[in-house]
């Protein structure tokens, strides 16, 4: 069964770890729905918000493969809904 979910991440030193997580999110191109980056330059960070829908295992594998990577604080919604 499928859920929706929204992977928020904080990216505190973009310029360092941007690139991997690009890398990461690409990978699981096929559950993203939806990606919204805001680059806040005057406090090297940059947040970025993305809904995917997909099996709950790989939701929680994408999380936990961004929240591995330094500097990158991640948090994810999930639906109780299942479909």
């Amino acid at each position: 069964m499928k859920r929706v979910a929204v992977i928020s991440a904080i990216l505190e030193e973009p310029q360092k770890n941007q690139n991997e997580f690009n890398r990461v999110v690409a990978n699981y191109k096929h559950l993203i729905k939806g990606r919204m980056g805001l680059p806040l330059t005057e406090e090297e960070v940059t947040i970025i918000c993305i809904t995917v829908v997909g099996e709950i295992n790989d939701i929680n594998s994408l999380t936990g493969k961004l929240g591995k990577i330094s500097n990158i604080q991640v948090k994810t919604s999930i639906s109780k809904r299942e479909f």
